[in-house]
């Protein structure tokens, strides 16, 4: 397996790669492990779901760590009525708690930190912006 890496203009001295892999399911978790040591690495694994399992995504990001998230047949997020009934629990009410507890559900920080890496090549420069409206 060889990586074809270019350099990451979202952060000085970084470089980055994207890989298309086949495998049996659960090899999306197995990848994740293997790379989960690699404290430093911005990472996603994604694996489609096929007519026996689950797809699921992998996220990683040093200040986060790794969010998993079962995903359905077009890629969404697919969060389990038993976490819907945790957060409602836990917001109490409170439309904000609630906000926040499904944000962390579908792993919205791991999104956002590493929605710049996604797009940034020579090919699809980052314009950062900084106050909108």
């Amino acid at each position: 397996m060889n990586f074809d890496w270019a350099d990451q203009p979202v952060l000085a001295g970084a470089r980055r790669a994207e890989f298309y892999w086949e495998g049996t399911a659960g090899t999306g978790a197995a990848l994740t492990t293997a790379m989960r040591g690699w404290e430093h690495l911005r990472f996603e694994v994604t694996e489609d779901p096929t007519p026996r399992s689950d797809g699921g995504r992998w996220l990683h990001t040093p200040g986060l760590g790794i969010h998993y998230a079962q995903t359905d047949a077009a890629g969404n997020v697919v969060i389990g009525e038993d976490r819907i009934r945790y957060a409602m629990e836990v917001a109490a009410g409170d439309i904000s708690e609630l906000q926040r507890e499904l944000g962390v559900a579908l792993g919205s920080a791991w999104d956002d930190e590493l929605e710049p890496f996604r797009h940034a090549s020579d090919d699809a420069p980052v314009v950062w912006l900084h106050k909108v409206g």
